[in-house]
């Protein structure tokens, strides 16, 4: 049976109603930060601006904080209540979700150190274009992934999820160009890196927003679809 959006609002408990309220609430707060974070690191990149950079990194400590809060309250309620059905599934879901942000904010912050390199050896003299385009298809992926989960609406799940090939498609389009590039202009080799390892980054942002969208299946249809097909995701999806 599917999940309804107030499948969790019939407890006996309020107290219990509460910290399942609290929990999902505390993960979107994280999303919202780490959302940021994946703007702001994009936008060092591209403007050059290390004081940017530097406060990505100095805020990746909050986000790793935040997932140790959020940690531990899911543990509790496990430990408290017992949680079964719908309620247990939302608890997993959770855990399951604010590890792929920590994973973002890490992709983040890695970004933005190489942005800060970039500023003192120079501008690279191509790979910009793409960090745009591709960054910005992957903030809204992380855009999409935690409005699916807030609205418990796996419509939009499976669109993060079918999204994540596309990136995957123009990520190895960039680097083949990007290496075709370094062959015949040595020179570049090291700044074009640190586009190509910022490429990467953004690519795995947009497969930690996928594991945010399979949470959110799983949450809504029970169902454990990491590591399937799309056409098979869709069926999952679609299936009563």
């Amino acid at each position: 049976m599917d999940l309804t959006t107030d499948a969790h609002s019939h407890h006996i408990s309020q107290q219990f109603n509460d910290e399942l309220e609290h929990v999902k609430n505390h993960l979107l707060e994280m999303g919202g930060l780490v959302e940021r974070q994946v703007g702001d690191a994009i936008k060092s990149m591209i403007d050059a601006d290390s004081e940017l950079a530097v406060n990505v990194r100095a805020t990746d400590k909050r986000i790793n904080q935040m997932e140790i809060d959020i940690d531990e309250e899911c543990t509790r309620i496990i430990a408290r209540r017992q949680p079964a059905a719908s309620d247990l599934r939302l608890v997993i879901a959770v855990s399951k979700a604010v590890s792929d942000l920590e994973r973002i904010g890490d992709e983040s912050a890695k970004i933005a150190k190489l942005a800060m390199m970039l500023c003192e050896e120079g501008e690279a003299p191509r790979g910009y274009v793409e960090i745009r385009h591709i960054g910005d298809r992957v903030r809204r992926m992380t855009q999409e992934s935690l409005t699916a989960f807030a609205r418990l609406d796996v419509d939009t799940a499976l669109a993060v999820a079918q999204e994540d090939k596309d990136v995957d498609r123009e990520y190895e389009s960039a680097m083949r160009e990007l290496i075709t590039f370094m062959m015949e202009d040595p020179r570049s080799i090291k700044r074009v890196m640190n586009i190509i390892w910022s490429l990467r980054a953004l690519e795995r942002i947009g497969d930690h927003a996928r594991n945010i969208a399979e949470s959110v299946i799983y949450l809504v249809k029970g169902k454990d679809v990491r590591h399937v097909s799309i056409d098979e995701l869709a069926r999952q999806v679609k299936a009563e």
